[in-house]
C-alpha cells in the first residue's frame, strides 16, 4: 500500500492576543477649586482607585458596584464626606417598561463625584455643558459642591416630569377608547399603564425621606445664602408623588369603568340569547305536544296543520308583546 504523503503545518510565529474591552476612564472637572468626576457604569477598578484618591470607606465601594441599593445617605462627618444612593425612572425600550436608575454620589468640601449604574441624560448633559462653557464651570463651581449637587439633582427631577406627561396623555388617549366602545382593546393598554404607574411609584416612594434626609446633611456644604436650595428639590419629589396619586386614582377609575362596560355589554348579550330562548320555549312545546304519535282530532288533515302554526305565530306575537311592554326589548 503506498504510503500518504504528509501534509506539513507550518507554525506561524504571530500570537492572537484577546483584547478585552476596558471601560472609559471617569471623566475629571476642576474649577474654583473644587472637582467634578463622573462616571458611568463604575467598575471595581476605578471604584477602587477613587476610594484611595479621597479616602472612601470600603463599605461605600461595596454600594457602588452592588445593583440593588435602596435610596439612603450616610453621612461621614469625620471622614468630612457624605455617601448618597438615589434612584431614577428610565423607560427601558428593550422590555417598554420603566426601570429604576440608580446614581451614586460622593460630596465633599472640594469635590462632587456622580456614579450612575447607566447613563443618565441629564447629568451628562450638565457634564458637557461645563467642559463645553469654561464661564458657566467657573460660575457654577464657584458657589461649592451642595450647589453643584443640587443643579444635578434639579436637571434629574425635571427629566421626571416629561415621562409623567407622557402616563398623563397615555391616560387621556384610554379613557376616550372606553368610552368610544372599544374597551376590549384597551384591557391590556390598561395594565401596561397600570404597571408604569406601579413601578414609577415604587420609585419615588423611599427617595421621599431619603432627600429629607439629604437636605439636613448637605447643610455644611452649602453658602448660607443657598441652604434652602434643597428644599426645592423635596418639593418636586412630593409633587411628582401627589401626580403618581392622581394617576392611580385615574387608572383604578378607569380600570372600573372598563369592566363595568365589558359586564353591561356581556349582560345584553345574555338578555338577547335569554329572549331568544324563552320565545322558543312555548313553541318547542306545541311542536312536541302534536308530534306524539297519538290519533287527536284533525289528525291528518290540512287545517289542523294551519290551526297549529296560526296558534304558534299567536304565541310567538304574544311573547313579543308582552317582553316589548315590560321593556325587556
Amino acid at each position: 500500500m503506498p504510503s500518504l504523503p504528509r501534509i506539513r503545518r507550518t507554525r506561524t510565529r504571530d500570537t492572537v492576543v484577546a483584547v478585552t474591552a476596558q471601560p472609559s476612564p471617569p471623566a475629571e472637572l476642576s474649577a474654583a477649586g473644587l472637582t467634578w468626576i463622573h462616571l458611568d457604569a463604575p467598575d471595581s477598578l476605578y471604584a477602587g482607585m477613587l476610594a484611595s484618591r479621597f479616602g472612601w470607606h470600603p463599605l461605600d465601594v461595596e454600594d457602588i458596584m452592588s445593583k440593588r441599593q435602596r435610596p439612603k445617605i450616610d453621612d461621614y462627618a469625620d471622614e468630612g464626606y457624605l455617601f448618597g444612593v438615589l434612584h431614577f425612572p428610565v423607560y427601558d425600550r428593550a422590555v417598554q417598561r420603566l426601570n429604576a436608575a440608580e446614581l451614586d454620589f460622593f460630596i465633599g468640601p472640594d469635590y462632587l463625584v456622580t456614579l450612575p449604574t447607566v447613563a443618565l441624560r441629564p447629568v451628562t448633559r450638565l457634564f458637557h455643558r461645563c467642559e463645553d462653557d469654561e464661564a458657566f464651570c467657573e460660575q457654577l463651581f464657584s458657589k461649592g459642591s451642595g450647589r453643584l449637587l443640587y443643579e444635578v439633582l434639579d436637571d434629574l427631577f425635571d427629566y421626571c416630569f416629561p415621562i409623567l406627561d407622557k402616563i398623563g396623555h397615555k391616560l387621556d388617549s384610554l379613557e376616550d377608547d372606553v368610552f368610544e366602545g372599544r374597551s376590549e382593546e384597551v384591557v391590556r393598554d390598561i395594565s401596561n399603564a397600570k404597571q408604569e404607574i406601579i413601578s414609577y411609584r415604587k420609585i419615588v416612594k423611599p427617595e421621599r425621606s431619603t432627600l429629607r434626609l439629604l437636605e439636613r446633611h448637605v447643610e455644611r456644604f452649602l453658602p448660607e445664602e443657598l441652604d434652602l436650595y434643597f428644599d426645592d428639590i423635596v418639593d418636586a419629589a412630593e409633587r411628582i408623588w401627589d401626580i403618581l396619586d392622581n394617576y392611580k386614582e385615574v387608572i383604578e377609575a378607569l380600570e372600573s369603568t372598563n369592566e363595568s362596560v365589558i359586564s353591561h355589554r356581556q349582560n345584553d348579550v345574555l338578555r338577547i340569547l335569554t329572549v331568544f330562548s324563552v320565545l322558543l320555549l312555548p313553541l318547542s312545546v306545541i311542536t312536541g305536544f302534536f308530534g306524539m304519535n297519538v290519533a287527536f282530532p284533525g289528525f291528518g288533515t290540512a287545517w289542523a296543520f294551519w290551526v297549529i302554526f296560526v296558534t304558534m305565530l299567536a304565541a310567538l306575537i304574544g311573547m313579543l308583546a308582552f317582553f316589548r311592554l315590560k321593556r325587556w326589548l
